[in-house]
């Protein structure tokens, strides 16, 4: 039933615009409105609506990420418009943050400015 209707992803924030510039400037999603409800973005033809909330605590997991076709070069490009990748202890990251998993995925997270953790993951 639903398996042919376009995908909206949810993601919370505590300020519209400090949001704002970090998905539109930081990670180039293309600005589509923004209303008292939501700030709206279009990602490669899926609908992110970046949800005003007010104070919440981020979810310690990844709540929302991108395949990658190259996630050496999108870390390398990230980086170099100031975005952090987490480092986690109990995974062998290389030096740019990404972690091989055992079964030859690549994955990087970062957070947002909320706090929102985020993926890129090349299979």
């Amino acid at each position: 039933m639903l398996s042919t209707n376009p995908i909206i992803g949810f993601i919370p924030t505590q300020d519209a615009a400090r949001a704002r510039t970090f998905y539109e400037d930081t990670l180039s999603l293309r600005f589509v409105s923004q209303d008292n409800f939501a700030t709206v973005f279009d990602a490669n033809g899926t609908m992110v609506r970046i949800t005003n909330v007010g104070p919440f605590t981020p979810a310690a997991f990844t709540i929302f990420g991108w395949q990658s076709q190259n996630i050496e070069q999108d870390v390398a490009d990230l980086t170099a418009k100031g975005v952090t990748f987490s480092r986690f202890d109990f995974l062998g990251q290389d030096h740019a943050g990404i972690w091989s998993a055992p079964g030859g995925a690549k994955v990087a997270w970062f957070t947002d400015p909320d706090g929102n953790t985020l993926s890129l993951s090349q299979h």
